[in-house]
């Protein structure tokens, strides 16, 4: 069964396809990254168990097939590559980009080198490949885990910029391995020459696609179906033109040609998001099985201590090192940097790049070995069996581990925050927004003015430019997993309308509006809306500190050295005994000052006995109500 001629290529390619939808189903299922069940199907159906599939099962076309769902794979990841979305970028995840990939570059090909003994040129390669994380690994762990946007937004911009600039240069170093070329002179003209030929190819593509997208009727009936089939007409050509006139070139031409149609204003965009759809999910199948075939497990017991070492060194040490360097002096948190560092899983390019490149190399050393030069052979066969090996052994290790682990690690990291949406971005919503991101939680500004968006970016806040009024705003800044919804603009007239839209849309657990004219408060409230009024709480502060100036001066330490935080009581030691009992294990420096049962609220005292499901309200120092939060509700 380990060839399959012409007569069982067609159930060869039916089974692949078939693996590929059940991967997605899985995948959907159980919120964990396909790859796992497409990798985990490979070596079922590889030449290591029941051999239905090995590296002959194609004839000679299984290179041609991976190269072109390689450019299938890239073009998709460069076309979801916004250059303004990485204008607005924190500079954190600017230098995750930059910085962090040239640390996990260097790395990386340090520790292979001297764990595993390859040369130097092999060492990068596996280097440039294991940089990419790619947003079809982190797409799911993200939605498992609802971490703070930030954190969201710098992991998904990593894995899509990554994923391209990692496989060109990739691109250039295997082409040195395979033209011999080392000396630094050389290897820049090799890059100029590859990139130059990528981005002249990939230009003209963009460019003609994009004529044809603006100014070519499509048949108004099937334009959107014509679009995309454009498109992925579009990823072959450039690939194959650009690999025809320099070897190796297509990749940056497809990146290249991606980038520009990604980022140019052509209709039917969705319908080439789309792309990502059936098609991508079937080349993702041919390159896993591929991978899988190629894989010999006496080659993985070769890497022994050393590949175990470099998956040691790859997730625990350099992951770690490129994100507290890259995030240092941002808003990311010490536990929200530790998360990042275990959560990134190697998935697509690092696979689908690395399968290509063995194939080749294999084909090279056979035809080397037909030559008479077996020593060259080997030495390229070696090449590939530690490329193939290494980037296999730290994807399976870091998608299982590390995504399989994410929830539990987000859990006791605990950086899943609460989710608060804040339409109105000006100095209330701001001020409100540094507070809640003081204590911890998940803050989402809304905001239609682009100097008022940037001042808030600026300050460190996660922004969605555009109207809060507008329900698909709303939706795609997050409501539907919004705790908190608080309509928060100048406009009574806007702030009703968020108010009421965020009720009837997406039923949020509290919606809060701001009325700027105190006459407009009743009205608000009869329709079931809970308003503050900014001149009645301006008023009323400025009364607590005519009447009450130390309440007022330590409220206004909230955040900073105090704080009041209203908790459930869930904890089973507590339930059942009273205020007087429990005292001597609260933290020193705070107290229980209101309990809140069944909608009445009590200032309790000593002999109050406490139930589940109860509500306490904890002032104090901000350490010791921290604290009592978790003792009151450990979960």
């Amino acid at each position: 069964m380990a060839a399959a001629g012409g007569a069982n290529l067609i159930p060869l390619v039916a089974a692949i396809i078939g693996i590929g939808v059940v991967s997605q189903v899985l995948s959907d299922r159980f919120q964990v990254p396909s790859v796992v069940f497409l990798i985990a199907s490979g070596i079922l159906l590889g030449p290591e168990v029941l051999g239905v599939i090995s590296p002959d099962s194609f004839g000679n076309a299984l290179q041609a097939i991976v190269g072109l769902s390689v450019a299938i794979i890239v073009f998709e990841g460069a076309f979801h590559l916004r250059i303004d979305k990485l204008r607005e970028a924190p500079a954190a995840t600017f230098r995750l980009v930059t910085v962090g990939a040239i640390i996990s570059f260097i790395a990386t090909g340090v520790v292979v080198h001297y764990a595993l003994g390859a040369p130097w040129p092999v060492s990068f390669l596996v280097g440039a490949l294991l940089v990419a994380t790619g947003p079809t690994v982190i797409a799911p762990i993200l939605e498992v885990v609802p971490v703070r946007d930030r954190v969201g937004a710098a992991l998904d911009t990593e894995g899509i910029v990554n994923d391209v600039t990692a496989a060109i240069v990739a691109v250039v170093i295997f082409e040195a391995i395979l033209e011999g070329v080392s000396s630094p002179d050389a290897l820049v003209t090799l890059f100029a020459e590859r990139l130059g030929v990528g981005v002249i190819v990939g230009a003209v593509v963009a460019g003609t696609l994009y004529y044809v997208l603006r100014y070519v009727d499509l048949s108004p009936g099937n334009a959107p179906q014509n679009a995309r089939l454009l498109a992925l007409a579009g990823a072959l050509v450039s690939y194959a033109a650009a690999d025809y006139v320099a070897t190796e070139a297509g990749i940056a031409a497809v990146a290249t040609a991606g980038i520009l149609l990604g980022n140019a204003d052509v209709p039917y965009e969705e319908e080439i998001s789309a792309f990502k759809g059936d098609i991508t999910l079937l080349v993702l199948s041919f390159v896993f099985i591929a991978l899988a075939a190629l894989l010999d497990f006496q080659n993985l017991l070769n890497l022994g201590v050393g590949g175990l070492a470099v998956v040691a060194a790859v997730a625990l040490v350099i992951r770690p090192l490129l994100v507290f360097v890259s995030a240092r002096g941002d808003r990311f948190t010490r536990e929200e940097k530790l998360f990042m560092s275990f959560v990134g899983p190697r998935g697509i390019i690092p696979a689908s790049v690395a399968s290509l490149f063995a194939i080749a190399l294999q084909e090279e050393a056979t035809r080397l070995a037909a030559e008479g030069m077996a020593q060259q052979a080997a030495a390229l066969n070696q090449s590939a069996s530690i490329l193939v090996g290494t980037v296999f052994l730290v994807i399976l290790t870091t998608v299982v581990f590390e995504a399989g682990l994410a929830r539990r690690i987000a859990e006791y990291l605990d950086v899943i925050p609460m989710r608060v949406l804040i339409i109105g971005g000006g100095k209330v919503g701001r001020a409100l927004a540094e507070r809640l991101a003081d204590r911890g939680e998940n803050v989402v500004l809304i905001e239609q003015d682009q100097e008022v968006v940037q001042a808030a970016r600026n300050m460190g806040f996660t922004v969605h430019h555009g109207d809060g009024a507008d329900t698909s705003v709303l939706r795609s800044a997050g409501a539907a997993n919004a705790k908190f919804v608080v309509a928060a603009t100048g406009d009574d007239d806007v702030n009703l309308l968020v108010a009421q839209l965020a009720n009837s849309k997406f039923d949020p657990e509290s919606v809060l509006a701001r009325a700027n004219n105190p006459d407009n408060v009743e009205a608000f409230e009869e329709l079931g809306v809970r308003t503050i009024s900014s001149t009645i709480a301006t008023a009323q502060a400025l009364d607590n500190y005519i009447e009450r100036p130390s309440m007022s001066n330590w409220m206004g330490e909230i955040g900073r050295s105090g704080d009041v935080q209203e908790v459930e009581v869930t904890a089973e030691r507590l339930v059942g005994r009273t205020i007087r009992e429990i005292g001597p294990e609260l933290p020193d420096g705070c107290l229980v000052t209101l309990v809140s049962r069944n909608g009445d609220t009590t200032v309790p005292n000593a002999e109050y006995t406490l139930q589940e499901g109860d509500r306490i309200t904890i002032i104090g120092e901000r350490e010791a109500v921290r604290s009592a939060e978790e003792l009151v509700n450990p979960e």
